[in-house]
């Protein structure tokens, strides 16, 4: 079998989702969390602008001095922690890590598996492949998200930029997720809904790549990814898996 590891993108590529994290609600429903576990402001509004300045400089230092700065991903966890020290309190990670999660879930409208996810990477799995969660994301979204659709359980590995300070594109993210499977890029598959964070920086350290295009794909993706090696309409897990297992 040709590839022994596979690699997956998560939103647009696993999961189906929609966020707006300049809704109202969620920084409403954010600002009575915080309210009642001791950070107080005056209203969500406040909270808001707190939260940006707070994230910009969370988001500047990490960067400063960066080769590729775009390729830096700074965990917004502790930015959460700051807005209580700015609202006259103190929170550990883990009621930080509670705020997030309230925040989280009020700027979500939409969120599910695509169709078929599970058993998909359920037969990768039993044909000896390993599945890795290769994404561009924030932990203190993600990990709850990924143990609410059972996927916690579906992967062998799972790689989230924020933990590792970096993001797809960069080719050290994808060097970082083949050196944690002591695997070789010609040995290894990147899935995912994005042409360039996806298939461009698998290819850009060897990865071989198949390109879904969902319905969350960028709107300026095509529908065929000339750099893919297959390049599928939608979440298309019967012929991915099939391609895969060489059927």
């Amino acid at each position: 079998m040709r590839y022994e590891v596979v690699l997956f993108d998560l939103y647009g590529t696993l999961i189906d989702i929609h966020t707006d994290e300049q809704a109202a609600k969620p920084w409403q429903e954010l600002w009575e969390f915080l309210d009642a576990t001791g950070a107080h402001y005056d209203d969500a509004a406040h909270l808001k602008a707190s939260f940006d300045q707070l994230n910009a400089v969370n988001v500047q230092e990490a960067r400063k001095g960066a080769e590729h700065p775009d390729w830096v991903e700074p965990d917004v966890l502790p930015v959460f922690q700051r807005l209580y020290a700015a609202g006259g309190s103190m929170a550990s990670p883990q009621l930080a890590a509670k705020a997030a999660w309230v925040f989280r879930k009020a700027s979500t409208s939409k969120f599910g598996l695509y169709p078929g996810a599970l058993e998909m990477l359920g037969k990768l799995r039993e044909a000896g492949i390993r599945t890795v969660l290769a994404s561009n994301a924030q932990a203190c979204y993600t990990r709850p998200e990924i143990e609410v659709t059972g996927l916690n359980k579906a992967l062998d590995r799972i790689v989230i930029s924020s933990e590792e300070g970096m993001r797809k594109p960069s080719p050290k993210f994808f060097l970082r997720a083949l050196e944690y499977e002591y695997t070789t890029p010609d040995r290894a598959l990147m899935v995912g809904n994005e042409e360039r964070c996806d298939i461009q920086g698998a290819a850009s350290v060897g990865i071989d790549g198949v390109y879904l295009h969902t319905a969350i794909s960028r709107q300026d993706d095509p529908e065929i990814c000339e750099q893919a090696v297959l390049s599928l309409n939608g979440a298309d897990y019967g012929a991915l898996t099939a391609f895969v297992l060489g059927e």
